[in-house]
């Protein structure tokens, strides 16, 4: 994939022009999906209502769906967390981009344990989930937290019970670290989870974390930020215990192969970067190309437009983590 060069402002001119054209007349369209992408497009969409004359209606209802339904026409755009198989894209006519990126992080309901002061890994993240590690105070914990007061505690592992871009991403890390989960259990957006409890949503997931004691789960970081849920450290490629923050998501992005990447699909996965969260990934939009009805297509392409060039301040107040401006640009260009 060649990123363009082009200053973003050359590109986006046409389509701001037309955008802002329409704001007597917002035109409305639909989003259905991802529920880690559903705080951005929620504010997005309520400040593109005037500035950029696009009303979008987003039902968060997990990656799989948000798939579906717009395979199925049934929305104006998809979002995923979990890219779809290229081969799929192409069949159905679809055009897929990045659109921010974030850090999915552990959570946990561990009574006098302050945020950070855990220090877990993938091999052990995968243990627990495995159910191989079922106490607080079990040694494999305990060797990565040394001076830590770890409870005699059963540990409950919570995980997505809907399909979930988040599932895919969290198994996906999970796989890489552990070469037995990668045998047994596999990645995907949905998994035969060994055990453990489900929640539906990211916001289930959450909620659920709060209200058990001895829990664990996985979440999208603006979740665990907005709940002041208790958040972990995580040990990553470089050898670093890192906390879950802009910064560590950011040296994740800075590591990333954006030439190479099919369909935008970029790997940000345990990247070598220092201070690199381990655990990131871009949410995906995908939109039919040519649209099925050019008004709502359009509209479509003005919101994302006008969020990639004005909508980067909201994303950070968000916990997200912007596209570099070179990956922005080459989508703009690449969408016909």
């Amino acid at each position: 994939m060649r990123l363009s060069t082009r200053p973003l402002a050359i590109l986006l001119a046409a389509t701001s022009l037309a955008a802002l054209s329409g704001v007597s007349k917002a035109e409305s369209v639909t989003g259905a999906g991802s529920s880690f992408a559903a705080p951005i497009y929620q504010a997005w969409s309520d400040a593109a209502k005037t500035a950029a004359g696009v009303s979008v209606n987003y039902q968060s209802v997990g990656s799989s769906a948000g798939q579906n339904q717009v395979l199925a026409g049934t929305v104006d755009f998809g979002a995923s967390d979990a890219p779809m198989d290229a081969r799929k894209i192409e069949s159905a006519h679809l055009f897929q981009f990045p659109t921010v990126m974030g850090g999915i992080v552990p959570v946990v309901n561990i009574p006098g344990m302050k945020p950070n002061a855990l220090r877990l890994s993938g091999e052990v993240l995968a243990g627990i989930y495995a159910g191989e590690i079922t106490q607080w105070n079990d040694a494999k914990i305990a060797s990565l937290n040394p001076g830590v007061k770890l409870p005699d505690l059963a540990i409950a592992p919570i995980h997505r019970a809907d399909g979930s871009g988040t599932t895919f991403v969290f198994t996906s890390y999970l796989a890489r670290s552990s070469d037995s989960w990668k045998t047994n259990l596999g990645a995907g957006t949905s998994i035969s989870w060994p055990g453990g409890l489900g929640a539906r949503g990211n916001d289930g997931v959450a909620a659920t974390v709060q209200n058990t004691e001895g829990g664990i789960g996985y979440v999208e970081y603006a979740y665990a930020s907005r709940n002041h849920l208790t958040t972990t450290r995580l040990h990553n490629r470089a050898g670093d215990d890192v906390e879950a923050n802009q910064t560590s998501f950011a040296h994740a992005a800075e590591s990333a192969d954006w030439q190479h990447a099919s369909h935008f699909a970029v790997d940000l996965l345990d990247t070598a970067g220092k201070g690199a969260w381990p655990i990131v990934s871009a949410t995906y939009v995908l939109t039919p190309v040519p649209p099925k009805d050019a008004a709502r297509g359009k509209a479509v392409r003005n919101f994302f437009s006008w969020a990639f060039q004005q909508g980067d301040s909201i994303a950070a107040k968000l916990d997200y983590v912007a596209l570099p401006q070179a990956v922005k640009t080459n989508i703009l260009s690449s969408w016909k």
